[in-house]
């Protein structure tokens, strides 16, 4: 009461300005707050459709793994051109080599892996790394889970496990290893995401550096390499929409997100790829999955909160 008392007789001379004040500055952290788990989840389902992208035009057109990197890239970087030209008129000149080189790396391992690996194993493979990448790095950098975020992290994984993982053979070495290597490599994309200036232009800085790595690797493989139509488009619509687009969406979530929130949000995707091929490739719903939905889900629920 009394200093329900002494806040009015602060704020009455100064006509509530301050009053006003706090009420907007509480409006603003939800709108904050609102904007995070928004941009997160729209790159959460960009992420998915590429995975869906990729996995028709690997796996459904003679399209090779290296040409698919190579145009994947080149599509996201003129597509990321073209939206820092329209915003400031001039060139990206952000990002960095480190960076695209990681980039480049998840990209092209990405694909290969997919060569002998099925989508469920690869999935579970890729995510699993991403995960454990950023939770150790968040860990060394000091961030801690309370027992309720543990036992979402276990719940999330054995959801994707649940999912995923019942019925596969042991995946073949080559491509574990690849896809290990491509979750690594995303995983510290993402984390050097999170200190980036501008995502736009980061983003585009770290696609048209990323080219130059892609071009050698075409250029080492011409000799096997395979076009058609529908490959090529598969992976411009997975570059330019999915990718690139996807990404500074990603960038621009990630400073409100602690690397172990923004490591578990990914393990949505492979559901979110799931539900996408229910919806758009034909594929039946099974109890399996709407039970693992549920405890991927339940699982960055708690983690996140």
């Amino acid at each position: 009461g009394q200093n329900s008392n002494c806040l009015r007789v602060l704020l009455e001379p100064q006509g509530h300005r301050y009053g006003i004040k706090f009420r907007l500055r509480v409006r603003l952290s939800k709108v904050s707050r609102m904007r995070v788990f928004v941009l997160t989840l729209l790159a959460m389902i960009a992420f998915a459709g590429n995975s869906l992208l990729c996995r028709q035009a690997l796996k459904r057109t003679t399209i090779d793994a290296a040409s698919f990197t190579f145009i994947r890239i080149l599509s996201g970087a003129v597509a990321l051109w073209l939206v820092v030209m329209l915003r400031k008129g001039t060139r990206p000149k952000a990002g960095n080599w480190a960076s695209a080189l990681a980039l480049f790396a998840y990209a092209a391992a990405f694909s290969f892996a997919y060569i002998s690996l099925s989508a469920g194993t690869g999935a579970l493979l890729l995510f699993g790394a991403v995960q454990a990448t950023m939770i150790i790095w968040g860990l060394g950098q000091g961030e801690r889970l309370r027992t309720r975020q543990w036992l979402g992290l276990a719940l999330a994984v054995g959801g994707l496990v649940a999912l995923l993982f019942p019925g596969l053979s042991a995946p073949p070495i080559n491509g574990a290893l690849l896809m290990l290597c491509a979750g690594i490599a995303w995983g510290f994309y993402s984390l050097r995401g999170k200190g980036a200036g501008d995502p736009v232009t980061t983003t585009a800085g770290n696609f048209w550096r990323a080219v130059v790595f892609a071009s050698l690797l075409s250029i080492a493989l011409l000799p096997w390499a395979r076009l058609d139509r529908a490959g090529l488009g598969y992976a411009a619509l997975s570059g330019a929409i999915a990718s690139g687009v996807g990404y500074v969406i990603w960038y621009s979530a990630l400073p409100g997100l602690k690397a172990a929130s923004a490591a578990t949000m990914q393990l949505s995707v492979p559901v979110l790829a799931a539900a996408g091929g229910i919806l758009f490739l034909g594929e039946s719903i099974t109890l399996r999955f709407l039970l693992a939905s549920i405890a991927v889900l339940g699982g960055i629920t708690l983690v996140v909160t």
